[in-house]
C-alpha cells in the first residue's frame, strides 16, 4: 500500500490518450487507424540525423516482429512496450503490485506504471544501442561541424530514437482507444507487409 501512495502523484500525471465518451462510429475508427498507420509508415522512413554509415542491424531477423526500421526514428519499434508489458504481467501475476484492475484508481495506477516502465525500457534498450558495440555509430563529421563532438551526436541519436519510442507508445494507445484492434498488432502487420512488398519489388 505504501508504494502506491508514494508513486500515485507521478503515475496519475502520466500523459494519456482520453477515452471516447460515447460510441465511436466504425468509419471514425477506420479513419483513426488509417491515420496512425500512415504516420507509422512515415516515421519508419525518417532517418536518424547524425548516424554514421556503418550501422549494424543486430535485430535484423526480428525487425518485422519488433515493427521497427533500422536507421529510422522507430529503431526500437514495439520492443519497449512488449518488454514492459511482460514485466508488468509477471509482477502482477506474482501479486507483488497489490493492484486490483477492477477498481478505477488501481487501473489508472496500472496504466501509469506501464507507461513508466516503457520509458525505462526505452532507456535500457536505446542506450546500449547508441553507446555500446557500435550498433548506431555517430557521424564524426556532423559532430565536428556542430561543435558537439561524437558524444554529443550520440546523445542526439538517442534522443531521436527515444522520441520515436514514446510516439509509438501513444500511437498504440490511440489505436486501442479510438481505432480498430490493437496498435501493437497493427504495427507488426504493417512491418511484415512493408518487408514483403519491399522484397517483391527490390531487384
Amino acid at each position: 500500500m505504501g508504494w502506491k501512495r508514494t508513486a500515485e502523484p507521478l503515475l496519475t500525471r502520466m500523459p494519456t490518450v482520453r477515452r471516447p465518451e460515447g460510441h465511436v462510429p466504425f468509419r471514425r475508427k477506420l479513419a483513426w487507424t488509417a491515420g496512425v498507420l500512415v504516420l507509422y509508415f512515415f516515421l519508419t522512413n525518417v532517418t536518424i540525423f547524425g548516424l554514421g554509415g556503418s550501422a549494424q542491424d543486430v535485430f535484423g531477423q526480428f525487425r518485422s516482429i519488433l515493427a521497427g526500421a533500422q536507421g529510422s526514428v522507430l529503431q526500437l519499434g514495439i520492443g519497449p512496450i512488449v518488454t514492459a508489458s511482460i514485466v508488468l504481467q509477471l509482477l502482477g501475476g506474482a501479486d507483488l503490485l497489490g493492484l486490483d484492475t477492477n477498481e478505477p484508481r488501481d487501473q489508472i495506477l496500472y496504466q501509469g506504471l506501464q507507461k513508466l516502465l516503457v520509458l525505462v525500457m526505452i532507456c535500457l534498450t536505446g542506450l546500449p544501442m547508441v553507446f555500446a558495440g557500435g550498433f548506431l555509430p555517430p557521424d564524426t563529421a556532423i559532430g565536428a561541424s556542430l561543435g558537439i563532438g561524437a558524444s554529443g551526436v550520440s546523445w542526439l541519436i538517442f534522443a531521436q530514437i527515444a522520441v520515436g519510442g514514446v510516439m509509438i507508445l501513444y500511437m498504440d494507445e490511440i489505436v486501442s482507444k479510438w481505432g480498430v484492434g490493437s496498435g501493437i498488432g497493427l504495427f507488426i502487420i504493417a512491418g511484415v507487409s512493408q518487408r514483403l512488398i519491399g522484397g517483391f519489388i527490390a531487384p
